[in-house]
């Protein structure tokens, strides 16, 4: 895709140099391309920072390790889905539109091609690279659980789900959510679904959730 940027007049001399923040995303969007290509084991530093057009110097500066960026990449992409909830508007929103919001933003997060490929690396790497596995399971499994058996815990406290176990039963949520269609994309069984499949299985796991967990007044 083409992106057309404002082009600003600038003084002569030395150009402007990029700021730390925005080399960072540079160098995680190349490393991105570089991990889908070739897999974790063969992406070397060397052709990331070709790849994101910086030096290895200045790419060892703010990342030490390949492991380094691995971590810094899944961090952003549950980061943007994070921001893609925003917690505060969740919290006031009502238990179904909740819950179907949750459900989406997490299948649209965990079906897309991008986290599916980065989900078929780790498995297939992590024996010879056990800290990208690390990485995986604290950046991406164990922070998106957080986030929605939290959301989960509140309902309950409030009373509006019965539920004796909200760890087990997120976990329930996020398989019934996104199991069956990751596996067979991961496998090459079928494509990974559109968001109108992704939207259409929210609604259906949010209504056989809540017939399971909501109470009378829900």
């Amino acid at each position: 895709m083409v992106q057309n940027h404002k082009i600003e007049k600038r003084s002569r001399g030395r150009p402007q140099v990029r700021c730390d923040e925005d080399t960072r995303n540079v160098i995680i969007e190349a490393a991105n391309k570089q991990f889908h290509q070739n897999g974790y084991a063969a992406a070397s530093i060397a052709a990331i920072a070709q790849e994101a057009g910086v030096s290895t110097k200045t790419l060892y500066r703010l990342f030490p390790t390949k492991a380094d960026v691995f971590s810094d990449l899944i961090s952003d992409r549950i980061g943007r889905f994070l921001l893609s909830l925003d917690v505060s508007t969740l919290a006031t929103t009502d238990l179904r539109q909740g819950l179907e919001r949750m459900l989406m933003a997490y299948g649209m997060l965990t079906l897309s091609d991008d986290t599916i490929t980065i989900t078929r690396l780790v498995i297939g790497e992590s024996d010879r690279f056990p800290e990208i596995a690390t990485s995986f399971y604290e950046q991406a499994i164990v922070r998106t659980n957080n986030l929605m058996e939290d959301w989960l815990r509140k309902q309950a406290d409030r009373g509006a789900l019965v539920l004796a176990d909200p760890h087990a039963a997120c976990g329930m949520l996020r398989g019934m959510m996104v199991m069956e269609p990751q596996r067979a994309a991961m496998l090459r069984q079928k494509p990974a679904p559109r968001i109108e499949e992704i939207a259409a299985r929210a609604r259906m796991c949010a209504d056989l959730f809540l017939r399971g967990a909501a109470t009378a007044r829900s």
